[in-house]
């Protein structure tokens, strides 16, 4: 009796576990802007964009390791979207987001990746 208890709750979260995980960081939909400076042996990075909807919450950006040229920092421009079942202003809409990259030897531009387009700036020093 008590293992059904608990598997009739276990069943009863399920849904609310799969939303949360459906909503999580996505590519935001285009770039508009980057600048990149060096400071203090560090990169500082800003990118500013737009998502497709209101509703899109914590705008960021994420390193991204890539082998392919060692010259160039890259970085994924996402924000996590609105939940499906919230009703959100449909448009373009701007968003921005900023970190700091470790600066090493070599790097010379930052490329910025979102689901419409790629940026690519050279680093101002």
């Amino acid at each position: 009796m008590r293992g059904i208890a608990v598997l009739l709750a276990a069943l009863w979260c399920m849904p609310a576990l799969a939303a949360e995980r459906s909503g999580g960081e996505r590519l935001v939909y285009k770039i508009d802007s980057i600048i990149a400076t060096v400071s203090h042996q560090q990169i500082l990075i800003e990118v500013r964009g737009a998502v497709p909807s209101g509703g899109w919450k914590g705008a960021k950006l994420r390193l991204v390791h890539s082998p392919a040229d060692p010259h160039v920092v890259v970085v994924d421009f996402l924000a996590t979207p609105p939940a499906g079942t919230r009703r959100v202003i449909q448009g373009l809409l701007p968003v921005s987001a900023k970190t700091v990259a470790p600066w090493r030897r070599g790097v010379v531009s930052v490329r910025a990746v979102s689901s419409a387009n790629e940026m690519t700036t050279q680093i101002l020093k």
